[in-house]
């Protein structure tokens, strides 16, 4: 079971994400939080097999909170999930510790896609 932490400070992106996920077999929400102070503390408590993430939210934002949630929980992929994508963005969320960014516009199918894959591989065999 892949145990996800929803991260955005939009509800209706959090509940759209939740029922999306929600349909995945072997996938269940653990969490959600709204901003990324909330999200380190739900983070410490849950422990989530992944973690996804907004990068504009309020209090602290997606890239300053993966840095925190790295140092905290280093083995925990974080996936960014944002409208804001530019090759700029793209490098310092990169550097802080994100996975992969991945472009809202891209939709739901995409981000799925790229979750399966992120499992797919971290579950594959070692290559000899």
């Amino acid at each position: 079971m892949i145990r996800i932490l929803i991260v955005d400070d939009s509800p209706l992106v959090r509940k759209s994400l939740h029922t999306l996920f929600s349909a995945q077999p072997d996938w269940t929400i653990c969490g959600e939080a709204e901003n990324g102070a909330d999200a380190i503390d739900k983070a410490q408590i849950l422990h989530p097999d992944l973690i996804l993430i907004d990068l504009v939210m309020p209090i602290l934002n997606g890239i300053e909170a993966t840095r925190l949630l790295k140092r905290l929980l280093p083995t925990t992929p974080v996936l960014m999930f944002t409208t804001f994508t530019d090759a700029y963005l793209k490098n310092i969320a990169l550097a802080a510790g994100v996975h992969e960014v991945i472009d809202k516009i891209e939709g739901g199918t995409t981000l799925i896609d790229r979750i399966n894959t992120l499992f797919a591989a971290e579950l594959s065999p070692p290559q000899a």
